[in-house]
């Protein structure tokens, strides 16, 4: 039996998970043996315990064989201290399941083309994977923090660091998930001017080696950032670190003509994994019925691919998800002329039809 931990989390994350569960009953009634639970995570946990991350939850996500997560956050919790606020839960589940590998696909369904604020023949086909070290770097090196200097005037500072292990484990996952791809990588650092990055460089150049089949590339981030714009489709396998990793997959999103439509997974080297919509909590929409829930869909199917050992129902949903845009239903956030407009519960019923029918 496969344990699932499901985590609403806040904003519209309870509304996308229930579209998701749907999804998840769908996997249950074709045999696999599944279970799943729910806990409280981000403000609804601060809300009820005083922690974004309490330990009962902590607990049963390491138990689980993965773990689905809506979105965490909002204003509501905004003027809290930043050690109980509501993303403090997400970094410390990254931390505390060691969620060092984190995968953001970015990929155009054609029914989407017209969506996206780039020309059509720029962003058709387009399907990128960024491969994002989640557990290093600038976001959790030490020292931290903010200091007042001896002339009264406040510092901040951060910490960006990562060891030679560090950036040989993801780029392992890279180069292996670009074998199974179109056989192409490209690292992106800042070597001209960060060290830490410029040991990055040295490191994936060294494993380059033990890949003789994938062809590796390097891209400084700031031309990187201008390329995903001018021409995307050069683009096959990203590999960078957490910060560059975290702009640059926002930015390939938006490729794709809405947020609302990408999934991601978190992993760590067990295979166990957190499954995520790279949107926020959408505070200002929840509850009103409209946020898209598609791309929490496809975190079952990154799910049942990467943890689950399940790839043909994987293909099943994306097919699904594929077929519900063919015939015209449209969250708002991807609303096209022509289209039929539909709520969350009523795009999530239309993709758990369409696997139905299949």
């Amino acid at each position: 039996m496969k344990k699932i931990l499901v985590l609403p989390g806040d904003g519209i994350g309870p509304e996308i998970v229930a579209e998701a569960v749907k999804v998840l009953a769908w996997v249950r009634d074709q045999g696999m043996a599944i279970e799943w639970e729910e806990a409280l995570v981000g403000g609804a946990a601060y809300d009820e315990t005083g922690s974004p991350l309490p330990e009962e939850t902590l607990e049963k996500a390491k138990a689980a064989d993965a773990v689905l997560l809506g979105a965490v956050g909002g204003p509501k919790w905004e003027p809290l201290d930043i050690s109980v606020r509501p993303e403090k839960g997400l970094l410390g589940l990254r931390s505390g399941l060691n969620l060092f590998a984190n995968l953001r696909p970015a990929i155009l369904y054609p029914q989407l083309a017209e969506a996206s604020t780039l020309k059509p023949e720029v962003v058709a086909g387009l399907d990128i994977l960024i491969v994002r070290e989640l557990t290093g770097g600038i976001y959790f090196g030490q020292p931290r923090g903010v200091r007042t200097l001896e002339n009264g005037e406040r510092e901040g500072f951060n910490t960006l660091v990562y060891s030679e292990s560090e950036i040989r484990r993801i780029g392992r996952v890279a180069f292996e998930t670009a074998r199974r791809r179109n056989r192409r990588l490209c690292s992106v650092d800042k070597a001209n001017v960060l060290e830490c990055t410029e040991l990055w460089r040295e490191v994936m150049t060294e494993l380059a080696g033990d890949y003789p089949d994938v062809e590796l590339s390097h891209m400084y981030v700031d031309n990187a950032a201008m390329q995903l714009v001018r021409a995307p489709r050069q683009f096959d396998v990203i590999v960078t670190t957490n910060l560059f990793g975290d702009i640059l997959s926002d930015e390939a999103a938006m490729l794709t003509g809405s947020i609302g439509m990408l999934p991601s997974a978190s992993l760590n080297e067990k295979g166990q994994g957190m499954y995520e919509p790279i949107h926020g909590s959408a505070p200002d929409i929840a509850g009103q019925g409209r946020a898209n829930p598609l791309a929490t869909i496809l975190s079952v199917a990154m799910m049942l691919r990467h943890s689950l050992d399940a790839p043909e129902l994987a293909d099943r949903i994306e097919q699904a998800v594929g077929t519900v845009l063919e015939a015209g239903l449209r969250t708002p956030d991807i609303m096209q002329a022509g289209a039929k407009e539909v709520g969350t519960a009523e795009m999530g019923d239309a993709v758990v039809a369409a696997l139905m029918k299949k």
